[in-house]
């Protein structure tokens, strides 16, 4: 398994994303959906990678700058064909990583509150990401789990 920064270029990553997009709609209301399309993943605040095992793509993920101090993490993904590999896990080690190299204080995340988004919320638990509040340009939002990391 590795990691790689990504240009989005790739159809795999396209299919990825729209199936990550497809899933969000189908869990949540459209006003509540915060997951980024191509477009808005190519935006120079964004630095975005993929998981891959030789060919088989496991996953991606991305970091949002906020702030200088403040860090997002954005388009957490693994394949439902190929989950529970461990690719969550290390894009989120990946991305934490970034985040400290950067020289962040905060790390924060936006989620679904649907339950199930559950194992997500159990893989940042497992970060030591706790339950917070909207952050940046968020409003509170009955369908949306925020959480934050002190780095």
């Amino acid at each position: 398994m590795h990691i790689e920064l990504d240009d989005l270029s790739r159809r795999e990553v396209h299919a990825l994303l729209r199936e990550h997009l497809a899933d969000m709609h189908e869990l949540s209301p459209p006003e509540s959906v915060h997951a980024l399309d191509l477009t808005k993943l190519r935006s120079s605040d964004i630095t975005f990678w993929t998981v891959w095992d030789d060919a088989l793509l496991l996953g991606c993920g991305a970091l949002k700058e906020l702030s200088p101090t403040h860090g997002e993490v954005k388009s957490m993904r693994t394949p439902k064909a190929v989950r529970r590999r461990g690719a969550g896990r290390a894009m989120l080690a990946h991305i934490v990583a970034e985040a400290r190299r950067r020289g962040y204080q905060r790390l924060s995340l936006e989620t679904g509150a649907n339950v199930a988004f559950k194992p997500a919320w159990k893989l940042y638990e497992s970060f030591g990401f706790a339950y917070c509040g909207p952050f940046a340009d968020y409003t509170a939002d009955p369908n949306a789990v925020f959480m934050s990391l002190d780095l």
